[in-house]
């Protein structure tokens, strides 16, 4: 089932995520319903605060970037109870846009390698290291955890430029090929 999509402004994605547990109801289900909503809407990444969920889970597949980013190939995971350990790296800067904030990219400064913990789909518990654009968009999806969105990662000046293009979202006065909600 293709989920609405939470657009900039909607207090859902403005709300700190909370773990849950093995017995969380249609978990499965759930999951199949983020992949088809990822898909649908042509992402790399969906978080549960961007369909209205206040809960840790989000869903990756950075295989569509492989060609310029080739530890993006083959990378499709489902992270729950995601938290970051530790980051560190070089600082590099990369053009992000958001399912919930359609039609606009920014450039994006983010460390290169991210420390998460985590559970898979099966609740196999995970402690580990990523790297480049794998680490970029795990990076991006747990902002939404955390109730960031990567425009509060912005210059003042920036986020003053964008202001007028953030209103017309928030207003859902904006065009995509998938379900959205304000």
């Amino acid at each position: 089932m293709l989920l609405p999509i939470y657009l900039y402004g909607s207090s859902a994605l403005r709300r700190q995520a909370e773990d849950i547990t093995p017995n969380y109801p249609r978990l499965a289900p759930l999951l199949s319903d983020f992949w088809e909503t990822l898909y649908h809407a042509d992402g790399v990444g969906l978080a549960a605060p961007q369909v209205g969920l206040n809960i840790r889970l989000f869903v990756v597949d950075t295989d569509c970037l492989s060609e310029k980013y080739p530890d993006g190939k083959e990378f499709k995971k489902a992270f729950i109870n995601a938290h970051i350990v530790e980051e560190e790296g070089e600082e590099w800067t990369y053009e992000e846009g958001c399912l919930s904030i359609p039609k606009i990219h920014e450039n994006v400064k983010r460390l290169s390698r991210v420390h998460l913990r985590y559970c898979d789909e099966n609740f196999v518990e995970h402690d580990e290291w990523f790297d480049g654009i794998r680490a970029r968009v795990i990076q991006h999806e747990h902002d939404h955890l955390e109730g960031q969105l990567f425009v509060d990662k912005l210059p003042p000046i920036r986020k003053q430029l964008l202001k007028s293009k953030l209103i017309k979202v928030s207003k859902g006065e904006v065009s995509t090929d998938y379900r959205t909600k304000s």
